[in-house]
């Protein structure tokens, strides 16, 4: 059994999702409704297939260009806050946190279903996306996926999977 391992990693200017978003934290604090400008990058392992590469390059990159410009100019809502209640219309979304309260018109929103819009849940948002991608488009499961997302310079959160293959 050999122990070369492969690697092949993402991270371009273009992979930038401009977002609004705000947090629950220590249980009884929200942060105020602020944005970032999120930078992702994204890291496959694995063999390499009979072309000597892992997974192609510019695939990859089209691919994570799709998912990130489907977050970009949003405000990000996480639909599983224990604290922060979603309430969605076909025109206009509701998020409450005791006294406050945030309604944007329904287009302006991406609703993730995650209990937090932190940087380490949005990177596992993500990931979990590439990787139903890379499942149904080409039948490719990586031996670990990670994925990194930047929203400031200088601090990410990280996700990384080994992918069960079926």
């Amino acid at each position: 059994m050999s122990s070369e391992r492969f690697h092949v990693r993402i991270s371009k200017d273009y992979l930038v999702f401009c977002c609004a978003h705000f947090i629950s934290y220590d249980g009884d604090q929200c942060e105020k409704l602020h944005g970032h400008n999120y930078r992702a990058a994204v890291e496959l392992t694995g063999p390499i297939d009979e072309n000597s590469y892992l997974f192609d390059f510019v695939t990859l990159k089209n691919y994570m260009r799709q998912i990130t410009d489907e977050l970009d100019h949003h405000v990000l809502l996480a639909t599983e806050n224990r604290h922060i209640r979603v309430e969605a219309s076909d025109t206009s979304v509701r998020a409450t946190y005791r006294h406050k309260e945030w309604v944007f018109p329904r287009e302006d929103v991406v609703l993730l279903a995650i209990a937090n819009t932190t940087a380490e849940l949005i990177a596992r948002w993500l990931a979990r996306r590439l990787l139903s991608i890379l499942r149904e488009s080409h039948g490719f499961v990586p031996d670990s996926l990670r994925m990194e997302v930047e929203e400031t310079f200088g601090q990410a959160g990280f996700y990384e999977i080994a992918p069960v293959k079926a």
